[in-house]
């Protein structure tokens, strides 16, 4: 049972007292839209976001208009959403992404790394080791400038063209990225293959390579279902550090059997349950996703969203 559309609250032992929940539904979400977003929603949609309590937003990617044209208006945006009082993480992919971001006075960037050969040939037209080498000076320069830099790390569970992928493998790259001076990692099942005991394993051996908990993230999709079942295995290592996207927006172009990224709200309902703090107001930020729907022209593929929105007919 619920009260006005709140879980009922039964604290769990050996779990985090409060989850970051890092927004990824305006960049990673809306990236995925087969026609562009209007500039003008994409900013009303942030700040609904930092209004529901989200205190980081990832907003765009300084990527070139050609790669991800829904995307291409990132000059315009920023100026439009910086004053919004949440950390506005972008997404560089190169040194002219970054000084596109560094320009317009980004505080927070994030370079996306693969953990496979296949996905860095099909994501980056680079081997893995090429890529990993193009980051190097990005994130060495991002961080004389005083800026936070995350790394994104794809594939870290399964691959579509090479299949399951191993933690060592993950590892290396991991700890490539660490060294060269990322102050976060998150690990992304970008295919929604993993598991919890597969997540469990990751976490355990990054640990053992020297990559501390509170440097990593996850980010799981629900291709399979798992999404919240290997978020949780994640909180039980120490994980404090969340990946979710607004209604359950995203996926990503170039590996065609990946769904969407876990719903926020999904997410929200779980931690609030367990009596995890967030400071998300539910509330506030499922009518967010039930309009960003409706410019979209779909329903929100959120339960919780569905769940509360109908409650409210």
């Amino acid at each position: 049972m619920t009260t006005e559309g709140l879980p009922m609250v039964v604290p769990a032992r050996d779990l985090p007292p409060r989850v970051r929940i890092h927004e990824v539904g305006a960049r990673d979400g809306l990236q995925n839209e087969k026609t562009a977003v209007p500039t003008g929603v994409k900013a009303e949609f942030i700040r609904r976001l930092a209004d529901a309590g989200l205190t980081t937003i990832e907003a765009t990617s300084f990527v070139h208009p050609a790669w991800v044209p829904q995307l291409a208006d990132a000059e315009e945006l920023f100026p439009l959403v910086r004053d919004v009082g949440a950390d506005l993480p972008v997404l560089v992919p190169n040194q002219r992404g970054l000084d596109r971001a560094l320009a317009l006075g980004a505080t927070r960037v994030a370079v996306f790394a693969s953990a496979t050969e296949s996905f860095a040939k099909a994501n980056l037209n680079r081997t893995l080791d090429e890529s990993l080498a193009v980051f190097e000076p990005v994130v060495r320069r991002a961080k004389d400038e005083g800026v936070h830099v995350r790394g994104y790390v794809s594939m870290c569970f399964g691959d579509p063209w090479e299949g399951a992928v191993a933690p060592q493998q993950v590892a290396r790259v991991c700890t490539a990225l660490r060294d060269m001076g990322c102050d976060e990692l998150s690990l992304g099942d970008t295919i929604g293959v993993a598991t919890p005991g597969h997540v469990r394993e990751l976490l355990s051996l990054l640990n053992q390579r020297g990559v501390p908990t509170p440097a990593i993230g996850v980010h799981f999709h629900d291709t399979y279902g798992q999404a919240l079942a290997n978020t949780l295995a994640a909180l039980h290592h120490g994980v404090t550090t969340v990946d979710a996207s607004a209604g359950g927006l995203g996926g990503c172009p170039y590996a065609k059997s990946a769904t969407g990224n876990l719903a926020t709200e999904d997410l929200v309902w779980m931690l609030h349950g367990l009596g995890i703090e967030t400071g998300v107001d539910l509330g506030r930020l499922t009518a967010t996703s039930v309009w960003m729907a409706e410019q979209l022209g779909r329903p929100s593929p959120s339960r919780t969203v569905r769940a509360l929105s109908h409650k409210d007919q």
